[in-house]
């Protein structure tokens, strides 16, 4: 009994053994000719392919991202006259044809304002054009932020033509001068066209005078700081209260008192001398003199907007602007001003060829507020400008 047992066991045993044997899996085929090393190596370069290409995707996943993130628009806040703003729109747009440029025209004064009142939510991303006295003053308000432009290095003087802290860049100068019309000359025997200061406060110029007012424009306030230079602030002070008396109306814009007398509307304008050239070359009957005791002059500025939502393009911009070619264009949309960088040749040099005072423009910029406003409370208001 118990060897039959034992005898059921072993064969029991027997069977396990051989129905694990059948189950058990097959060995791998012996390498033959270097087959296995073969295929090792065709699976390690067939992943090394495909991390290769994976690197690329990323790689080109990555640009594509970047282009996607560069700016396709730039909102400008431009200052000349709009005929330069549409010509420098479509010049950039021929260099950069990925990016729109919107721009809005104000007068300098207007452009401080807006800028102030939208600081927190800024919608322009950089100010292009108006004298730099107003650029000081959005500077010290903290609206322009600093931009170190590989193409500063191109300006002819590094001191006046930019800020020290590189928060803006002068693109322009221009000289400012009177515009007398010639048909009131030749029906007003014996009057000749103003030379002087002095000259605007002579009774035959009394409300034949025409100029912006310093709130809304650049130029009428560098006309105003270039008296107060002149002539210190008690003296000056007292010349701009007999000066405001001789004005047949202000204007809203420093360059429209040149069209208004062109157009026989007063007798004398007191305008940056490139916009009466301007003017001039229309057709308008008008003579160009500049005061011999010294004139002020403008360097016309830009500068990027702090918190602007489009930096790269408005980076762009300024790069552009302080290129030889781009201040050449200015006589292709009738603006005349020189050109403040090496390489760029000034269309009227003689425009420059005159007295001109050692302007202020830090002390100009500092006191703009105090200025314009003592002007509207205590000489003139600002109102029924004309445009």
């Amino acid at each position: 009994m118990q060897r039959t047992v034992r005898s059921a066991i072993l064969f029991a045993l027997l069977v396990l053994g051989m129905v694990l044997t059948a189950c058990a899996a097959p060995p791998p085929p012996p390498a033959s000719g270097g087959a296995a090393t073969t295929n090792e190596a065709a699976t390690t370069e067939a992943t090394a392919e495909a991390g290769a290409a994976t690197t690329e995707a990323t790689a080109e996943a990555a640009a594509d991202t970047s282009a996607a993130g560069a700016s396709t628009e730039l909102n400008v806040l431009c200052t000349p006259q709009v005929q330069w703003c549409e010509g420098m729109k479509a010049e950039f747009e021929k260099v950069y044809p990925d990016i729109t440029v919107n721009f809005v025209r104000l007068s300098a004064g207007e452009a401080l304002a807006r800028l102030r009142s939208e600081k927190d939510n800024p919608q322009f991303d950089i100010w292009w054009g108006g004298p730099i006295d107003s650029f000081v003053a959005a500077a010290n308000d903290g609206l322009l932020e600093a931009y170190d432009s590989p193409n500063l290095a191109n300006l002819r003087d590094q001191t006046l033509y930019k800020d020290a802290d590189n928060r803006w860049a002068g693109v322009y100068v221009g000289t400012l001068g009177f515009a007398t019309n010639k048909n009131w000359l030749a029906d007003n025997p014996g009057v000749t066209a103003p030379t002087s200061w002095a000259d605007l406060l002579k009774p035959e110029f009394k409300g034949q005078i025409m100029v912006a007012h310093p709130s809304s424009s650049g130029t009428s306030f560098t006309a105003l700081c270039t008296v107060l230079q002149l002539m210190g602030e008690d003296e000056g002070w007292k010349y701009i209260q007999q000066y405001a008396g001789q004005v047949n109306q202000f204007t809203k814009s420093g360059a429209a008192p040149a069209k208004f007398v062109g157009q026989g509307e007063a007798a004398v304008g007191i305008v940056f001398s490139h916009d009466i050239v301007a003017e001039i070359e229309k057709g308008s009957p008008l003579e160009l003199t500049f005061p011999s005791e010294g004139t002020g002059y403008e360097i016309g500025g830009m500068g990027i907007i702090a918190g602007a939502a489009h930096p790269d393009a408005a980076r762009k911009w300024f790069d552009w602007a302080l290129e030889p070619a781009t201040q050449e264009l200015g006589p292709k949309y009738e603006a005349y001003q020189a050109p403040t960088v090496n390489g760029a040749t000034a269309s009227r040099p003689e425009l420059l060829d005159v007295k001109l005072i050692d302007y202020n423009f830090q002390y100009c910029g500092d006191n703009k507020n105090a200025i314009v406003d003592k002007f509207t409370n205590e000489v003139a208001a600002a109102e029924n400008l004309k445009e």
